[in-house]
């Protein structure tokens, strides 16, 4: 799952759930699936009433002498998925798009989306609310203006702006002489009142000590020992990134959905520390285990949550400077630092540290790698022969998967919500199957499952398209040049510090070089036991350079509109490369151990270097793979592994021979290990 760049529009990069994946199709000549010109309207059953919310939230709008209110569609943490308790433009508007923003005026109320849920957002909607088939923070203070008076006064709640986002709408607001207000009351809460989901109450626990690659202690060290030698000495750092606490103390929870975090900030001073969450959620062990029943520079100290922002302002009354990253920190915290006091960075210095994995973490990541692919595996090879029968839907494949993963040991659910794609639903750029909408999987169409679990050791993202039948000369060409691309970024040597942005037309050169291209960012970041989307890493302009130990993906595509989708997904290491000269120089190595589908590579594309890859890579996870899947006795899936690595020749008629040889060797390997 990767990327698609938005511009300067921040606020956005951080809340659609899918916009690090997938790519955005052209909806061109479309009509409102509403006709509200009719009296009555003629709506889809689908749609929510949302008068009496509209008219309470009115109401208060007027009595914080407002003329319009925003309800962005994120939570005060920036999380990419939020949790049902901070789902108040959902439940404002009716639509359940991860990607989008509401204002109210008090006469209008519209949304602002992006293609990939124009017609979710049709069907869930009443005529109250106009659709906006665009989002931009140009858009909606245009649309502002015209729809307020001068001096008008546009209220939002500033723990759901960041930073940037908040100084975008500002002064484009105070260009066309409106006024942004911070409203820290949040006039949707208001009026949802006793039907808002509470706040989730599972325990927080600390990770074992198995799977975490640095003691809690020698982190806070780290950062601290960071804060001393920074040219300004800042005395404090502040985290506002859930996972940004969840790692500096090896702690986890479910607050998230996919996500094993809590909410919480964190206050790290160069003599204490200053936890901010729900104490109750603590047991005796964990707090014991945080030193909580001390006040030394080594003791974490348990603050209410609700305190944050009180005890933040608190401390900036001294002689100090808080240190923060402004893509995580919210405007409500910010607000209340005198500006002489704050050290302003994209990303703070934990969320830098943590995109570094040292060797336990890269070992750790890895495993967890190896069962996800047996589990992935145990899928497809299921696939293979019940999909003929006309019995596989996409739903219920997505399930299977998911139970599969489910059975791996360390198992903690997945990563996101697997999208599991047959034809034309492939090509569309968000599409995760339900048990009310999804098509069979047929022999006759291509298949695309991009899937991800969470583990104790680490989290996975994987994606494969398959065929099972006779693909298309077409479908089959752009397979290969999609895996070419794949391959090469995979083979690149470059200089250490260099930006993913710039070396990521490698994965679509071979596109390019016949004319197609795909719509979304190459590749991601990715955690252990933590985002499956781990910022900063990837390969986004606003990305940080490539450095030894950090985790990508890499995944370019093509999507043939209504026909058929492509991705192939693999999750990546950045290690130092042996070169002919001296020099600081890096590439990468695969950590996913799934085969591509041999049905659909044409090898006459491929040159000797890239088949020399290819087989190579599929003869590491025969070797990675194959004694995890004998040892636990799955010998229908290690002969189906053992066939689908088989080595490929660009000349067809040695290939049996070669297969042969290559599978009787292999199988000797596999005897004598086990």
């Amino acid at each position: 799952m990767a990327l698609a760049h938005w511009g300067c529009c921040p606020w956005l990069i951080l809340l659609c759930a899918y916009a690090w994946s997938h790519p955005k199709p052209v909806n061109l000549g479309r009509k409102d699936v509403r006709n509200c010109s009719t009296n009555p309207p003629h709506l889809p059953v689908t749609v929510v009433n949302t008068t009496a919310r509209l008219t309470a939230l009115r109401q208060q709008i007027q009595a914080w002498n407002l003329s319009a209110y925003i309800i962005p569609d994120t939570d005060a943490h920036m999380n990419e998925y939020i949790g049902r308790h901070d789902e108040r433009r959902a439940w404002m508007t009716g639509f359940t798009g991860t990607a989008g923003i509401a204002v109210v005026t008090m006469r209008k109320a519209g949304v602002w989306t992006d293609s990939r849920y124009w017609t979710q957002a049709e069907r869930q909607m009443d005529c109250n609310w106009e659709l906006h088939k665009e989002v931009s923070s140009n858009s909606i203070t245009t649309w502002l203006a015209a729809e307020i008076p001068t001096g008008g006064r546009v209220g939002v709640d500033p723990f759901l702006f960041s930073v940037a986002t908040w100084m975008v709408y500002d002064l484009a607001l105070q260009k066309v002489n409106r006024e942004l207000v911070s409203i820290t009351t949040n006039l949707v809460d208001l009026v949802w009142g006793s039907e808002r989901p509470p706040v989730p109450s599972e325990p927080i626990y600390a990770l074992q000590e198995e799977f975490i690659g640095s003691t809690w202690q020698e982190k806070v060290s780290d950062i601290r020992s960071q804060m001393q030698k920074h040219s300004i000495a800042p005395t404090a750092v502040l985290l506002s990134a859930l996972d940004e606490t969840a790692w500096l103390f090896n702690l986890r929870s479910r607050d998230i959905p996919f996500n094993p975090f809590f909410y919480s900030y964190t206050l790290l001073t160069n003599s204490s520390i200053r936890l901010f969450a729900n104490k109750s959620r603590f047991s005796p062990e964990t707090l014991q285990y945080l030193n909580s029943n001390c006040t030394e520079s080594m003791c974490v100290q348990i603050e209410d949550y609700s305190q944050v922002r009180d005890s933040v302002q608190a401390y900036t009354v001294g002689n100090v400077k808080v240190w923060i990253g402004t893509k995580y920190t919210t405007h409500g915290l910010y607000e209340v630092i005198p500006k002489e006091k704050v050290q302003t960075d994209d990303y703070s210095p934990v969320m830098m540290a943590k995109a570094m994995k040292n060797s336990k973490e890269q070992t750790l990541l890895k495993s967890s790698h190896v069962r996800d692919a047996v589990a992935v595996i145990r899928y497809l090879v299921w696939l293979e022969k019940n999909v003929p029968k006309g019995t596989v839907d996409e739903f219920s494949g997505a399930q299977l998967l998911d139970k599969f993963r489910g059975e791996e040991d360390f198992s903690s659910g997945p990563s996101f919500q697997t999208i599991s794609a047959s034809g034309l639903n492939a090509a569309l750029a968000h599409y995760s199957p339900t048990q009310e909408l999804h098509r069979k999987l047929s022999s006759d169409e291509m298949y695309l499952v991009d899937s991800g679990g969470q583990y104790w050791d680490g989290t996975t993202d994987i994606t494969r398209t398959i065929h099972w039948g006779t693909p298309s000369t077409f479908q089959k060409e752009a397979y290969t040049r999609v895996l070419m691309g794949n391959m090469d970024l995979f083979r690149l040597v470059f200089p250490a510090g260099t930006s993913g942005r710039m070396v990521e037309a490698f994965a679509r050169k071979a596109l390019w070089s016949i004319g197609l291209n795909y719509g979304h960012g190459t590749g991601h970041g990715i955690g252990n036991f933590l985002c499956v989307h781990e910022w900063p890493v990837g390969f986004q302009s606003d990305n940080i350079p490539m450095a030894k130990g950090m985790f990508t993906s890499i995944e370019p595509g093509y999507y043939q509109d209504g026909e058929f989708g492509i991705r192939l997904e693999d999750v990546a290491l950045v290690v130092e490369a042996k070169t002919k000269y001296p020099g600081s120089y890096l590439t990468f190595e695969v950590v996913s151990f799934v085969p591509y589908d041999r049905n659909l590579i044409d090898v006459s594309l491929l040159s000797p270097d890239q088949l020399q890859y290819l087989n190579h890579y599929h003869q590491t996870i025969l070797e990675k793979v194959g004694p995890e899947l004998q040892r636990r006795q799955l010998l229908e899936e290690l002969a189906w592994l053992q066939r689908h690595t088989e080595p490929l020749s660009a000349r067809a008629s040695s290939t049996a021979s070669l297969a042969s040889v290559w599978v009787a060797s292999t199988l000797a390997v596999l005897c004598w290990n086990s």
